[in-house]
């Protein structure tokens, strides 16, 4: 039985992609911080513990070897370092990149997004040929073009599949972007404010469809880059209404030509100036994927288990990382009810 080593995984992707890995017959150690389970997994992965930043415990847990390493929390050159240290130990490598990485024509990325028509303009879709920002240690985006710049430079030693990622959703998330939806819906709000027409399209991924482009990348070793997306990239306003069909509520969309009006009116965490669609077709041709879930169907489990998370709190308590990542101030409250009120008051004076 072949065996394969999983960091990160009691996080979001890694619990998914240790359970698909069971489940396609691999003997498989699930490695984390905390060294816990998750209920879905078989009796038969092995739970450890794992500090990321300790290479003779990561050493350790790869032991002898391993035929394939799966690494979900990779960021920058250092991690790329860290891999290929134990190279000789490892037959192939699965390791999450991100969307992040890719800059238009013009040099604009998610880096600039926040600059005066800053948001960067892809090609739809956008192919794994697209020009990427420089690696540096400076942002999310330019530390994972160096860890993908260090891992293919190494292929012959270290086979590794790269995968960028878009907006990662299901259970688990903690930055979850359907809480935008999700909570006005359980919040009894009757408008949804959507900038840029409600046209905006982020292109999401469920973790089950990053499972199995890694359960299928493993089967197939190799040193590339590939997109990781889901079959559809819905727009923000298929989206609020996926999501209020699941909680059974009808909402009304108050539509915003161009960006939003007000920090906290009509931006939502999809809300985007170009569309943001990844070419699936070398997955297709190199991986033989097939998607094995769409946005609309994994919805249910994500909703249910956003409206579990909640259970009555407050949003920040329930998600202090997303208020991190979104209101580290405390100034832009994500559900700023008033806010919108009054701006939609204006608006019918």
């Amino acid at each position: 039985m072949s065996h394969a080593v999983v960091i990160g995984a009691t996080g979001q992707i890694g619990r998914a992609v240790v359970a698909a890995l069971a489940a396609d017959g691999w003997e498989v150690t699930a490695a984390s911080r905390g060294g816990g389970r998750n209920a879905e997994w078989p009796d038969e992965v092995r739970a450890v513990r794992l500090d990321r930043a300790d290479d003779a415990a990561l050493a350790e847990v790869i032991g002898a070897g391993c035929d394939l390493l799966v690494d979900t929390v990779a960021f920058g050159a250092d991690h790329a370092r860290q891999l290929l240290a134990l190279a000789d130990r490892i037959g192939s490598a699965v390791v999450i990149s991100s969307a992040a990485v890719y800059e238009d024509a013009k040099g604009r990325s998610f880096d600039t997004q926040a600059e005066p028509d800053g948001f960067p303009e892809f090609p739809v879709p956008i192919p794994e040929t697209q020009r990427t920002v420089a690696a540096s240690d400076a942002t999310y985006g330019t530390r994972k073009v160096a860890l993908e710049e260090a891992l293919l430079a190494a292929g012959d030693r270290l086979p590794t599949t790269l995968l960028r990622a878009g907006a990662v959703h299901g259970p688990g998330c903690r930055t979850p972007r359907e809480l935008h939806f999700v909570k006005r819906a359980l919040d009894g709000r009757p408008v949804r404010i959507l900038a840029f027409g409600g046209e905006c399209r982020f292109h999401p991924i469920s973790v089950l469809n990053i499972a199995e482009l890694v359960r299928l990348a493993a089967r197939r070793p190799g040193s590339r880059v590939l997109n990781a997306g889901d079959p559809e990239a819905p727009t923000i306003t298929e989206i609020s209404a996926a999501v209020d069909a699941v909680l059974g509520v009808e909402s009304e969309l108050v539509l915003v030509d161009g960006p939003a009006p007000e920090p906290t009116v009509g931006d939502t965490p999809w809300s985007t100036a170009h569309p943001l669609v990844l070419d699936m077709s070398a997955a297709e041709r190199e991986l033989g994927y097939r998607p094995v879930t769409g946005y609309v169907e994994s919805l249910p489990a994500t909703v249910a288990w956003l409206a579990a998370e909640l259970g009555g709190r407050g949003w920040r308590e329930a998600f202090p990382k997303m208020a991190q990542s979104y209101d580290p101030d405390g100034t832009h409250d994500l559900f700023d009810y008033a806010a919108e009120d009054a701006w939609l008051a204006r608006r019918e004076a």
